[in-house]
């Protein structure tokens, strides 16, 4: 508890929490095994120690690799190209028209990774697999992080690779998405195209989004360590990451951003014992409250990034591929 808080906590009696009968027995295996064996993230290292955080996130890629690893999807590495951006690389696999009804379908994707992990290969990876499932073109930046490279470096690269990405694409036949600090990244780029009078895509997915680094939400209290994949916040990461701008900024804060004016039609995901949780359904509430398009699926159990691999993790993937379609469906119209 914050000792500048007027209001008492609510004290709770220690309890053992059970996985409920309610998820596939794939997903209660899941969570069983979690919470017998947990991942385990690297220790913080102090805030100027960039030896440290090079080895803090080297150890979070390796507990993405093996989150990867778990789930039973291919993609084909060889479909993919290289785009030399500069200072950074973006990925890009070409759309399949038999699977997407139409190759001018177009995702751009934004990795997650607690904004200092989940590029380079894992990228690839990502992104491979995001085109295989759906069909579309897919363009995956590899942007660069902290430590070398915190905030305004990483928004800086997906705004220049979505610029590129419209010198070649139609905006109404182009969707961004991204996953957790993939979901901040994709709310902010849409705050920078506002800004720069850029033209908006034609849609948004916000798949368990990292949108406020502040940790403001009640679900950063209520679930901690029932999401068995984040178990608690990640503020040393966000103040990293911040490189000394407050974390309030809605280009770091989406959720605190002005989405009046316009903004795309809006799929926000989570679940109920995702420590991301908050964001999402704070999130769509602002959006509505300014008449934005905007819904949020939930699902039941579901830790941060899903089970990896369970009925409900692809019931998840056709929720949003059926969001894709509709919004694909009217851009080209």
């Amino acid at each position: 508890m914050n000792p500048s808080d007027e209001q008492p906590p609510l004290r709770l009696p220690e309890k053992w929490l059970g996985v409920p009968r309610s998820i596939s027995p794939e997903a209660r295996s899941v969570l069983g095994r979690a919470a017998d064996s947990p991942f385990v993230w690297p220790p913080y290292p102090e805030a100027g120690d960039i030896e440290g955080w090079l080895h803090y996130a080297a150890g979070a890629n390796e507990n993405m690799r093996a989150m990867f690893e778990a789930l039973p999807e291919a993609a084909d590495a060889a479909k993919g190209e290289v785009l030399d951006l500069g200072a950074f690389s973006c990925f890009r696999f070409p759309g399949d028209a038999s699977a997407s009804d139409g190759r001018d379908n177009v995702l751009f994707e934004l990795h997650g990774g607690a904004l200092i992990a989940g590029g380079g290969d894992l990228c690839r990876i990502g992104a491979g697999r995001l085109a295989a499932r759906t069909g579309a073109t897919v363009y995956a930046p590899d942007y660069r992080m902290p430590p070398h490279h915190p905030y305004p470096v990483p928004l800086e690269d997906c705004l220049l690779a979505f610029r590129h990405l419209l010198a070649s694409h139609d905006p109404k036949r182009v969707i961004v998405h991204g996953s957790s600090a993939g979901g901040n990244l994709a709310a902010a780029l849409i705050l920078r195209l506002k800004s720069e009078r850029l033209p908006l895509p034609a849609g948004l997915v916000l798949e368990t989004p990292e949108l406020d680094l502040t940790e403001s939400g009640d679900t950063f209290q209520t679930n901690q360590i029932v999401d068995v994949v984040l178990q608690r916040g990640l503020m040393p990461v966000n103040i990293l990451y911040a490189n000394g701008h407050a974390l309030e900024d809605p280009l770091l804060s989406p959720l605190f951003g002005d989405f009046s004016g316009g903004w795309p039609v809006t799929l926000l995901t989570a679940g109920t014992r995702d420590l991301f949780l908050s964001n999402a359904v704070r999130m769509l509430h602002r959006l509505r409250a300014v008449g934005a398009a905007a819904e949020l699926l939930v699902y039941e159990a579901m830790p941060h990034g899903g089970f990896f691999g369970t009925p409900e993790d692809r019931i998840l993937q056709q929720d949003v591929l059926q969001f894709l379609r509709r919004c694909w469906a009217v851009g080209g119209k």
